[in-house]
């Protein structure tokens, strides 16, 4: 085999800016920018709104709930700090 392949190690190179990536996930899908739910209001996510950073309620879920309702620790056998 004589040479290298076409564009090796490309993604080892940084993005360097968020505009890279914009470009990158625009061509791809619609999972960039990702926002946490809590820095949303209340009417976008079950863990926004307050006025300062706090879900506001327990945020472990039973396995059995219905979809829409599953954010948080789903099915956790352990809640709180270790």
């Amino acid at each position: 085999m004589i040479g290298q392949v076409a564009s090796g190690g490309r993604t080892e190179k940084p993005m360097l800016k968020a505009g890279n990536a914009y470009h990158k996930y625009r061509v791809k899908r619609n999972c960039w920018p990702k926002v946490r739910g809590m820095a949303m209001n209340p009417v976008e996510h079950f863990h926004g709104g307050g006025s300062h950073r706090h879900i506001g309620h327990a945020s472990t879920i039973s396995r059995g709930s219905p979809p829409g309702k599953k954010m948080g620790l789903i099915a956790a056998r352990r809640t709180g700090r270790l």
